[in-house]
Formats: structure tokens, sequence, C-alpha cells
């Protein structure tokens, strides 16, 4: 029973966030958010430009002494992991201040893993619950990454969707083009064939 308990008590203290948030940034504007974290915690960072421009956006992290840690220049989607080594807030900014024309739009998970929690259970218990902690954390690891790729997917098949009624009604537009063309040029002969009978 003991042991039962002790497990379940493992499994609630790797407690991780997850959230996805889809966010449309101006030209020439940068928008940030903050996570506060103690020495150890992991923090994982997906993101992926869905609409505007080139699909670029500028990425970095910055710590609780405002310097950047982690940093990407024009990249359409990636994925960045880091372990707090100073505890407080740590600044993670999307910025499309080199665009002057085209708003972005862009889609970003965040996973939040209180690791250090997680290592002093690790190194606390037995073999079994060792495993079990890190299976623990691969299951929630991929429900994040699966979250992220069915948001993915509703946004490509959105895309798609209206990429499909842009290419049918383009279609018809051009059937109805060339019936017109058509019936004018038949007509046109007609007519011409007409005159050349008469003289």
């Amino acid at each position: 029973m003991n042991r039962l308990l002790l497990v379940i008590a493992s499994f609630l203290l790797i407690i991780q966030h997850v959230y996805t948030m889809s966010v449309d940034i101006e030209p020439g504007e940068s928008d940030c958010y903050f996570e506060d974290l103690e020495v150890g915690e992991r923090l994982t960072i997906s993101y992926e430009v869905n609409e505007g421009g080139n699909l670029d956006i500028d990425f970095w992290l910055s710590d609780p002494n405002e310097a950047i840690v982690l940093s990407t220049v024009r990249t359409t989607a990636d994925t960045h992991t880091y372990f707090a080594r100073v505890e407080g807030r740590h600044i993670y900014c999307f910025s499309n201040e080199f665009s002057t024309v085209s708003d972005k739009r862009i889609a970003f998970n965040v996973h939040e893993n209180f690791q250090k929690v997680h290592d002093s259970v690790k190194e606390t218990t037995d073999p079994l619950e060792k495993e079990l902690a890190e299976l623990a954390d691969s299951i929630f690891a991929v429900k994040a990454q699966q979250e992220y790729i069915v948001y993915r997917e509703r946004q490509h098949r959105d895309t798609a969707e209206s990429t499909n009624s842009r290419v049918k009604w383009w279609s018809m537009a051009q059937l109805g083009l060339l019936s017109s063309v058509c019936l004018w040029q038949v007509y046109y002969l007609k007519r011409f064939f007409e005159v050349k009978r008469a003289v």
C-alpha cells in the first residue's frame, strides 16, 4: 500500500503545464510572454508561423538578468528546450520588427516541466519508480506534441479548404470566360461568312 501511495505521489509531483496559443503580430511589432522558473526547471517552446509574408519570425528567450539565452532569426517553425540556470521570470518574445507590410500569425505551444521536482523523485525512489517517473514524463511530452500537431493539422486543413474554394471559383470563372469566347467566335465567324455570301 505504501509503495502504491509513493508511486501516486511521484506522479502528482511531476507537474506539467501545456497550453497552445495563436497570436497575430503586426508589422514592426513584437509580442512577449513570461514564465516564472526555478533553477533546474525545463521550458520547451514550439512555434510555427501559419500566415503572413514569407512565414518567418524572430524568436528569443531571456533570463531574469535580461541575458538572451536562446534566439533564432527569421524561422518558420522551431522547437527550443531550456533548463533554467537562474530562478525568476524568463521572457520569450516573437518579433515581426523586420517586416514593414505583412502581419504574421503564429501558433505556439509551451511545455513547462518542473524537472527539479522530478529529479528529486528519481533520486529518492527505487528503479521501478524511476522508470515510472521517466515514463510519465515521456507520456506528457507525447501528449503535448499531439496537441500541437492537432492544432497544426486544423490550421493546415483550413488553409487547404480555402485554397480549394479559390481554385473552384477560379475554374468556374475560366469556364465562363472560355464559353463566352467560344460563343463570340461562333457568332463572329457566322457573321463573317454571311457577309461573304452576300458579296
